[in-house]
């Protein structure tokens, strides 16, 4: 059955968990539905599902974190592949979720199929939002090295966003207000780019490790993951599908209702509990 951006409501509730320490905050869209788990990418946050979550409601109830130095999460020691993993294993242990599906795009889509090749008990299906499997192999420069130029903090949201420059528009709606006063971008630029660093690479042992229900959607006018590269991923992984939309990389903000159609079809298609 295919569907169109629904005018469900839905009513989220912002908690958090504490992880030795340090502050794990996620946003749960609630709803009778099965769970989602939903992982944002690199300067995003669970937030950024909203309109995702109406669409897939009531069907489906969509849990979305801040992943870890995101949004109003902590910043961690380090941004590896393990501490990524450690955080959604605990999230769902908090939540009681043995099984769930899970949608991940970029950063998150590769801690989402990593998480499965590690831990395949604990995902049911999985959704691929233009995340590759290979990246940075031909010497390309990090994309985010943009990020070396932006301040993390200032005095005032005005000089913040006055020191934002070209790049205020991209992250004016989801600056923080700190406890003294000052405000501050809701990731630490630093942050990021070593996140991202640690992204590039070879991630085909870990997308060919099951065989869960999957579907990749992939951005035909911007993607991340070249066209040769996403029929790979498709036709050597078994249970695979691909579905295009004509956007770019940030699939689900920019055709959310393409994604939602995309995303809704897929799991309805499915039989598995979780």
């Amino acid at each position: 059955m295919s569907r169109n951006v629904a005018t469900e409501t839905v009513t989220p509730v912002r908690a958090e968990l504490d992880i030795a320490g340090r502050r794990l905050s996620y946003v749960d869209f609630g709803g009778p539905g099965r769970p989602l788990l939903a992982l944002h990418g690199h300067l995003s946050e669970g937030a950024s599902f909203a309109v995702v979550a109406a669409g897939l409601a009531p069907e489906w109830r969509i849990i979305a974190p801040d992943q870890r130095g995101h949004g109003d999460s902590d910043r961690a020691a380090d941004y590896s592949r393990e501490g990524y993993l450690a955080d959604i294993l605990t999230l769902l242990d908090h939540l009681g979720l043995d099984r769930v599906a899970i949608v991940g795009h970029s950063l998150g889509g590769i801690n989402a199929y990593h998480l499965a090749a590690r831990h395949p008990e604990r995902v049911a299906a999985l959704v691929n939002a233009d995340a590759p499997v290979a990246l940075g192999l031909d010497g390309e420069s990090n994309p985010l090295a943009f990020l070396e130029r932006l301040p993390y903090r200032a005095p005032t949201r005005e000089a913040l966003i006055e020191a934002l420059g070209e790049a205020a528009p991209y992250f004016t709606e989801t600056l923080r207000e700190n406890p003294d006063g000052t405000w501050r971008l809701p990731f630490h630029p630093q942050d990021m780019l070593a996140s991202e660093e640690l992204n590039r690479g070879d991630h085909w042992a870990a997308w060919l490790a099951t065989t869960c229900p999957a579907l990749v959607i992939r951005g035909t006018e911007g993607s991340v993951i070249p066209a040769d590269q996403a029929e790979a991923m498709v036709t050597r992984r078994p249970n695979t599908r691909l579905a295009e939309l004509p956007t770019d990389h940030f699939v689900y903000a920019n055709d959310p209702a393409g994604f939602v159609r995309a995303v809704g079809d897929f799991l309805a298609s499915l039989e598995f509990t979780g």
